[in-house]
């Protein structure tokens, strides 16, 4: 790999006139079809043709969720709708969810990028790959399927069942692959070994782990429970889909398609670049994305790029990801939750914005959810129980829609929420 001046880009010399084209193209693109790309270009008084390097990316300005929302509905597509032929909705940043569109050439490129990461996950036409997310991941469910079933494998789609049912039809049609959360598959193993099943009994071999990163240890402990091989894939909701970066053979790091998706790491405090090696916050520009191209798109995941080359044949960027975030956006069972997308439910259920809240993810009895807590104040309070029960219940029922993941809600004393909004 080929370290450019600023340390940031990592592109092999062979390969990065061709980015650089793609770079170029996509900026044409954005430029003339997409107000709002060409407005804020305008305003840093930057032209696309000005772009002469991948060095000159840094001038860009950086688009976040919150530009997602604000051009809600179609704001950020680049074509016609009529050339639209797919379209998606994320958990935004308030009360707009985010929404990206494909065109038929995106979709060929997005199902030949997730058959790429499942081959080198081990996925052959032999298996017979099942999948299992949550709704907030759902669109996902459907990439995972056409990537798989481009490869020639058996697909048994992703379809919202309850934990018996699961293990049922995994032993039952003999699935061999998992596409699923590192939450959901902890919840999994905890309920084989609670019920004493016998994991003989499973044909399962390769556990793909998607929407949030599995450190070591937990990947050591499933690997045990279920005797399987894990792999870790990581995608972007916003896209919107999965396996931007995927583990080769050696499962060593993630290597990203930077044949689609150029990576830079920033320091998210000032948003400079930072060099190869160092930890910051990475940011995604779309290279052949035709609907909804990404400039410099803040993820938020924190991660950094390894310069050195992989062992494996693969020549693409590696990224190390991390488990920490620069923003703040809640990870759910791997689907990503923005504090005021939350709070915004909390003040439509209950007709007023709450004066203290606070929300984490928790786990009970082996299942991951939101847990939200809401002070008790004079507003809020009521003498009947029932009232105050079906007000805790249109919050979750109000926040859970919105997001797509189980949600607790509990009324506490406003010194437990200080105190937990300090831990």
């Amino acid at each position: 790999m080929t370290e450019k001046p600023d340390g940031n880009v990592c592109i092999p010399e062979e390969r990065s006139q061709q980015v650089l084209e793609r770079l170029q193209s996509t900026l044409n693109r954005a430029y003339r079809n997409v107000p709002f790309h060409q407005q804020r270009l305008q305003k840093e008084g930057i032209d696309p043709t000005d772009i002469q390097s991948l060095d000159d990316l840094q001038r860009l300005p950086f688009t976040t969720r919150k530009h997602l929302s604000e051009n809600y509905p179609y704001g950020l597509f680049a074509v016609p709708l009529r050339d639209i032929v797919r379209i998606h909705t994320a958990p935004g940043t308030r009360f707009n969810p985010t929404v990206s569109g494909y065109t038929r050439q995106d979709l060929h490129i997005w199902e030949s990028m997730v058959a790429t990461a499942l081959r080198s996950s081990g996925v052959t036409p032999d298996d017979i790959l099942q999948i299992r997310l949550d709704p907030g991941l759902a669109t996902w469910g459907r990439d995972y399927q056409a990537g798989a079933e481009a490869l020639g494998a058996s697909v048994i789609p992703n379809t919202v069942l309850s934990i018996e049912k699961q293990r049922m039809v995994m032993r039952d049609y003999k699935s061999s692959v998992l596409v699923t959360t590192p939450s959901y598959a902890d919840q999994l193993a905890a309920y084989l070994v609670s019920k004493g099943l016998n994991k003989g009994d499973l044909s399962l071999k390769t556990l793909i782990l998607v929407g949030e990163p599995a450190n070591a240890a937990q990947r050591d402990h499933l690997e045990e429970k279920l005797h399987v091989r894990t792999w870790q894939h990581f995608g972007l909701s916003e896209v919107p889909g999965p396996a931007l970066a995927y583990e080769c053979e050696n499962r060593s790091c993630l290597h990203v398609n930077d044949d689609h998706f150029l990576p830079e790491i920033i320091d998210p405090a000032t948003g400079e670049s930072l060099p190869a090696g160092d930890i910051g916050e990475l940011v995604l520009t779309t290279l052949t994305t035709r609907a909804f191209p990404l400039i410099r798109f803040r993820t938020g995941d924190m991660a950094r790029i390894l310069p050195e080359a992989c062992d494996c044949d693969c020549r693409l960027v590696r990224i190390e990801w991390r488990h920490e975030r620069s923003d703040r956006l809640i990870r759910v069972r791997g689907v990503k939750i923005h504090e005021a997308q939350i709070l915004a439910g909390i003040e439509a259920a209950l007709g007023m914005p709450p004066q203290h809240a606070c929300m984490f993810e928790n786990r009970y009895r082996e299942k991951t959810f939101l847990e939200i807590w809401i002070a008790v104040d004079d507003a809020l309070f009521s003498d009947e129980i029932k009232r105050l029960e079906n007000r805790i219940k249109s919050v979750r029922d109000q926040v859970q829609e919105a997001t797509g993941v189980p949600v607790i809600v509990r009324l506490k004393e406003k010194s437990s929420i200080i105190a937990c909004k300090l831990a």
